[in-house]
């Protein structure tokens, strides 16, 4: 998708609404930045399959939330529900590794950087943290990286349907 920028923050966050509401006051109509946490993401294709699954869940009616950054969040985490998505790679108080996406925007990484402190050296995913999380096991990566077992499940979102 050429319509999508990915940058990695470090941030502090006292209050997730808070947050949530200065990153909503920074985006104009019809514009997407999605806040996830980096920790939960195993590469930036994990990112970009499952932010175009998400809108290729809204093209065909199939999607599971009635928002698209709340369907990016199912997509990318390869989960049906919402609460467990939100777990995966939602925000939290305390020190965390963001992933900005930001989808038909423009270049908000002045605005956004007055927020977090901008590095994309939180790029750097934990694997054994990513097979817990995600409960990958051993066999299923003796085929497949990481990486293709993750968009591979969030590519059997749209199957399972």
């Amino acid at each position: 998708m050429d319509n999508v920028k990915i940058l990695g923050f470090k941030a502090s966050i006292d209050s997730v609404g808070d947050v949530l509401d200065k990153v909503d006051s920074i985006k104009g109509d019809g514009e997407i930045i999605q806040l996830l946490d980096e920790d939960s993401i195993v590469s930036e294709n994990h990112i970009i399959h499952g932010v175009n699954q998400a809108f290729l869940a809204f093209d065909r009616g199939e999607n599971l939330a009635k928002d698209i950054s709340v369907e990016i969040v199912l997509r990318c985490s390869a989960q049906r529900q919402i609460s467990k998505a939100f777990k995966m790679l939602g925000l939290h108080e305390g020190e965390m590794n963001l992933c900005a996406v930001l989808i038909n925007c423009d270049d908000y990484t002045d605005e956004l950087s007055s927020l977090f402190s901008l590095d994309d050296g939180v790029f750097n995913p934990d694997f054994d943290y990513l097979k817990k999380i995600y409960k990958v096991s051993d066999s299923e990566l003796e085929n497949l990286s990481l990486e293709e077992v993750i968009i591979d499940r969030i590519t059997k979102l749209t199957v399972d349907y």
